[in-house]
């Protein structure tokens, strides 16, 4: 007999065949040992590096309804498994270990034939043992159909000059950028103050993010609608109400699976960089020029 503490400790196959129900044998595909780098953690020592990460995974899988004839179309593929890591692993940037396995099983249970699903993954590169997390999941009834994806609106990005800040037109501007009736992301560069000197790229990296973030609050002072806003969920949300945002890009750069090229001391370029990831309709200076953007002229009416 299998003792409770020897099947915590075992492979999540072991774990699915003691706890499936006695009158019930269930069909398991699994990935076993799948190991990758990935940066992930919560403490600032583990930005900027890659740790190895194991993956075990069991999916407990419907019966087919009709003999599956060696079709591959028919059943859940091992690369489906694979694609849940990677597709969980390419979003962004994640801190715990835990939401990465939710969003693994979260995948895997959209898979019309999943009933159950086992994650551990493991921690390979914190010291001479491995440190991890096991989930388990289960479908509760029949998978509900997904809905059809809203489509996302096509943001303009609007990149502000510190003299466009400083203009006592900026509330009329931004009158003409409501008159639009679409979604504005405003994005701003860095302050004309000197900025502190680290000596060190990573620490200099976040001073100058922090200073973009800065900028984007003295935007924010100056009008009301200019509402400062940090996370991928803000900014997703105001798009889909035709809102006017200010980007503070810390979070974003910084959990950004492919980092950007262009670093925050070349603002233009990173305001460049996010308007690509928004698929924005335009993206304009306004009082500067920027890397295949338009330009806009300081005047009472915008050429918009």
């Amino acid at each position: 007999m299998t003792s409770d503490s020897q099947l915590a400790f075992a492979h999540p196959d072991a774990r699915a065949a003691a706890t499936s129900p006695e009158a019930i044998s269930q069909d398991r595909i699994s990935l076993r040992d799948y190991v990758c780098p990935v940066e992930i953690g919560a403490f600032q020592e583990e930005r900027g590096i890659r740790q190895r990460l194991r993956f075990n995974i069991v999916v407990e899988v419907r019966a087919a309804a009709a003999p599956l004839a060696d079709d591959v179309d028919r059943i859940l593929s091992y690369d489906s498994i694979v694609g849940a890591v990677d597709r969980a692993l390419s979003e962004e940037r994640l801190s715990l270990l835990e939401t990465l396995a939710e969003r693994i099983a979260e995948i895997l249970l959209a898979e019309p034939r999943a009933l159950r699903v086992f994650v551990r993954i493991e921690k390979l590169d914190r010291g001479p043992f491995a440190l991890g997390v096991e989930i388990e999941r289960r479908r509760e009834g029949q998978p509900a159909a997904e809905p059809a994806a809203e489509p996302m609106p096509q943001p303009l990005v609007l990149y502000l000059a510190n003299a466009a800040i400083t203009d006592p037109r900026l509330p009329g501007w931004l009158d003409q950028l409501e008159a639009l009736h679409r979604p504005v992301v405003l994005t701003v560069g860095l302050p004309d103050t000197p900025l502190p000197e680290a000596g060190m790229a990573l620490p200099q990296r976040r001073i100058d993010l922090l200073a973009l973030e800065q900028n984007a609050w003295v935007l924010a002072a100056r009008d009301r609608r200019c509402l400062v806003v940090g996370t991928r969920t803000e900014i997703t949300h105001a798009i889909h109400a035709g809102r006017i945002v200010v980007w503070a890009p810390s979070k974003i750069v910084l959990d950004a699976v492919r980092a950007p090229e262009a670093g925050p001391r070349d603002p233009g370029g990173l305001a460049a960089w996010f308007a690509a990831t928004l698929d924005a309709a335009r993206l304009i200076g306004l009082g500067t020029e920027l890397p295949g953007g338009e330009r806009l002229q300081l005047a009472d009416r915008l050429a918009l």
